[in-house]
């Protein structure tokens, strides 16, 4: 699974001050639970031993936001903890988001660090199945979809140790074709879905695209450490019937961006990993 990001430095480090404005707190952490750095002064609520943000939520949000850098209406899938949509929601602070999520365990963290962040006015979280046909029936269409969808089929891996973190490792609610058909239903003309898969999936997850009526139209790698293979694959995709012109040529050769190294051969965090960090509001150089 993907590695954790480094922890929190204060509001200031090594001569660099967070950006952004100052949220207004006044949550209290409950026993469990930890208040962590998540991007510029914002904090995030989660469980010690449950599920916790990852590289695969930075690269979501980042790749989305990246492609999609103004949308007005934003929603998350199988939004967990609500690490993705706040992500989003910091860089784009003009965008309302939507989110949804099956456990009610991730849902009352993430509701906590949108009020944590005074976020309440924007961000909208609510308890639901992805794969529900009617999903945001009222909000659709969306400028930018998020999601990151578990990896593996039950069976395939043991479970996590944690019952949150079971349904972010194992398909028990929805697989990647669910997430890229949800994403089908609720995007917007000309909107972009985005999502992480590993690399060594990389088939499954353009399948899952292109049966759902998408169109892959970048993808990048993000490799854990260099001279290893397995890694991520970060995926921004559009509606098929917008582009009918240039269809064809695309399918058979969506564009590969050059991959972002998170970790060199000695260990030492890569520049291209620091500078994806450095746009979400983390401390650069880690």
């Amino acid at each position: 699974m993907a590695r954790r990001p480094s922890p929190d430095h204060g509001p200031s480090f090594k001569g660099w001050t967070r950006p952004g404005s100052i949220p207004p707190g006044g949550v209290a952490l409950e026993e469990g639970e930890t208040l962590d750095g998540l991007c510029g002064h914002w904090r995030i609520f989660q469980l010690a031993k449950g599920n916790r943000f990852s590289v695969d939520d930075l690269v979501t949000a980042w790749y989305g936001t990246t492609w999609c850098p103004r949308p007005e209406r934003i929603a998350d899938l199988g939004s967990g903890i609500g690490s993705v949509a706040l992500l989003s929601a910091w860089r784009c602070p003009g965008a309302v988001v939507h989110t949804v999520e099956a456990q009610e365990q991730s849902l009352r963290l993430a509701r906590k660090s949108i009020r944590y962040n005074g976020q309440e006015g924007r961000v909208f979280p609510r308890l639901g199945d992805l794969r529900d046909p009617g999903l945001f029936a009222e909000e659709t269409p969306f400028d930018l979809v998020t999601g990151t969808p578990p990896y593996w089929p039950e069976g395939d891996r043991l479970p996590a140790a944690h019952s949150q973190s079971v349904p972010a490792r194992l398909e028990v609610r929805g697989c990647i074709a669910d997430y890229a058909q949800a994403a089908a239903r609720l995007l917007a003309p000309g909107g972009v879905f985005a999502c992480v898969f590993p690399n060594d999936q990389r088939g499954r997850a353009l399948a899952a695209l292109r049966e759902a009526g998408l169109l892959c139209l970048h993808r990048r790698e993000i490799v854990f450490k260099d001279g290893e293979p397995y890694g991520l694959d970060v995926f921004a995709a559009g509606r098929r019937q917008d582009y009918p012109e240039d269809f064809e040529t695309r399918a058979q050769c969506p564009e590969a961006e050059a991959s972002i190294l998170i970790r060199r051969a000695d260990g030492s965090v890569d520049p291209g990993i620091a500078r994806l960090r450095l746009a979400l509001g983390f401390p650069p150089g880690l």
